[in-house]
């Protein structure tokens, strides 16, 4: 049985303890009110020299105010200095939400694609992979607080983080009132976001228990009942799963921005969360590998990771370039603004996620020799999923922060709270059953796997 030593233990509480102090700091200072606003939009215009939003309109208003426009003009500048200025104090605001949100997205993405990569190793009676199970297993039991974190912050972030959310968009009497929001309003409404991802959760996490259970239950039986159980709620969980990803994507992701659609989101999405999932397997392989654990597993199983973190680090590309190429070239105005955005004010960020999740890889990962030295794969696997980390604020930033955007102490101890909370729930039940599975059928043959 695996203990979970002290000095990993204490490391995940002082992760979680500066991340905790970091986002409120973070909640603390993004509250600028109108007046700080102003004053941070004059010094920005001024270091720009005087060129800039802020600058025009504080120019408008002043001349306005001097005569030398009509007292209507003066009226609409002053409106629009003010609409401008409210504007971005909500980016302010929004950034402490948006980064605990990529932060708490990102670490439940990994568990859910690690239970849907265990499930297909089940399904498919893969012989290479039962002696990860556990580690899978141990994973995936953070789906559960993990998924439920992140409808949390969704639901008290509000607008924050969904403009849909925002009664005033869906109110005929508003002049905040959006038509094309309003016609979504059936699918996107508080009430069905919140039951619809109780759903999701609800069916994950059973699928979750019950073969966790059968896969225990499985190491002392003295048939196979157990493993043709697990097998066939695996087969209905997959069907499920292809499902709820899919509408997840839309929901916690995507309806972000509510005036933008994309039909290959949600396998996006999942090809983001599969290459993370077992990139954070590699590294929990090789960890507990050099705590003299998991002595079963070979060079042969390392390699077999590695190279499904190769594939789908390039099923990712394909994917991203299949729905950035169809909208850059059809070039329909209400497609194309989602990259207009990411291309003006995300251009390092968004360019440096493609290197960090392709490029990198085929350099890396390519050569078959690479991906049997644990080091290199270690090194792959940090950049691969700072890559997808980045990807997911690519996703969620620009519809909430705009061009208020920075990689700072809410970001940094978001990471943080959240890599803690999935380090002790992982390994605590890494401790809750033997690192090998016993009687699975195909355990000799994935004990002695090589090529």
């Amino acid at each position: 049985m695996y203990t979970f030593s002290n000095k990993l233990k204490t490391f995940s509480f002082v992760l979680m303890v500066l991340g905790l102090l970091g986002v409120g700091y973070g909640f603390i200072s993004s509250h600028k009110s109108f007046e700080d606003v102003e004053h941070l939009l004059e010094a920005e215009a001024a270091h720009h020299g005087g060129h800039g939003e802020a600058a025009d309109h504080d120019t408008h208003a002043k001349a306005d105010s001097h005569g030398d426009a009509h007292g209507s003009d003066a009226h609409a500048g002053a409106d629009a200095h003010k609409e401008h200025v409210e504007h971005v104090m909500h980016q302010i605001h929004n950034r402490p939400w948006s980064a605990l949100y990529v932060a708490a997205f990102f670490f439940m993405m990994i568990a859910l694609g690690i239970l849907a990569f265990y499930a297909i190793q089940i399904a498919s009676q893969a012989g290479w992979s039962p002696v990860l199970f556990r580690v899978m297993e141990g994973m995936s039991a953070y789906l559960l607080p993990g998924a439920l974190i992140v409808l949390a912050i969704a639901v008290f972030a509000g607008d924050h983080l969904f403009v849909w959310m925002n009664p005033d968009m869906v109110n005929p009497e508003s002049e905040h009132f959006d038509k094309l929001v309003a016609g979504k309003s059936g699918w996107l409404n508080k009430t069905g976001f919140i039951i619809r991802g109780l759903i999701f959760i609800g069916g994950w996490s059973l699928y979750r228990h019950f073969a966790r259970k059968f896969s225990i239950a499985q190491d002392t039986a003295e048939d196979n009942s157990n493993f043709k159980k697990s097998f066939r709620i695996t087969a209905g969980f997959l069907v499920f799963f292809i499902y709820t990803e899919s509408m997840m994507s839309w929901d916690w992701i995507m309806s972000v921005d509510p005036h933008w659609f994309s039909t290959l989101f949600g396998w996006y999405v999942f090809a983001s969360m599969f290459v993370s999932a077992i990139t954070v397997l590699a590294l929990i392989t090789l960890y507990l590998k050099t705590k003299g654990q998991l002595e079963f597993v070979n060079e042969n199983h390392l390699h077999d990771v590695a190279k499904f973190m190769f594939a789908f680090s390039i099923f990712w590309t394909y994917l991203w370039f299949s729905q950035f190429m169809l909208i850059w070239y059809s070039n329909i105005p209400e497609e194309v603004t989602y990259f207009v955005t990411r291309f003006s004010d995300y251009k390092l960020p968004f360019l440096g996620m493609v290197v960090m999740n392709f490029v990198f890889p085929i350099l890396m990962l390519m050569n078959a020799d690479y991906k049997r030295v644990p080091w290199f794969v270690v090194m792959a696997g940090l950049v691969i999923l700072a890559g997808h980390y980045i990807d997911i604020f690519n996703m969620i930033m620009p519809a909430t922060v705009g061009d208020r955007w920075s990689i700072g102490i809410p970001e940094i101890s978001s990471i943080l709270l959240f890599a803690g909370l999935f380090i002790f729930i992982v390994f605590t039940a890494l401790t809750k059953a033997p690192l090998l599975v016993k009687r699975y059928p195909f355990r000799k043959e994935s004990e002695e796997f090589h090529y």
